[in-house]
């Protein structure tokens, strides 16, 4: 048994399975697409983690040469 919430119009979807909502996790073909007209609108990001930011170490061999 099934019991979440749509995460765009945050309507009940209950059910034996995820089988019942075709749209899954969503529960409509419209909060699907509204779903993706936000990434495309880019109101949704990916945040890059803290090592994203640092440059990158030398390597050894590079520390090493005289």
């Amino acid at each position: 048994m099934i019991r979440v919430r749509c995460p765009i119009c945050d309507r009940w979807m209950m059910g034996a399975s995820t089988k019942e909502w075709p749209d899954f996790p969503f529960c409509s073909p419209r909060c699907r697409l509204v779903d993706l007209g936000r990434w495309l609108g880019e109101e949704y990001a990916v945040r890059r983690g803290p090592d994203a930011e640092q440059t990158p170490a030398p390597d050894e061999d590079e520390e090493n040469i005289p």
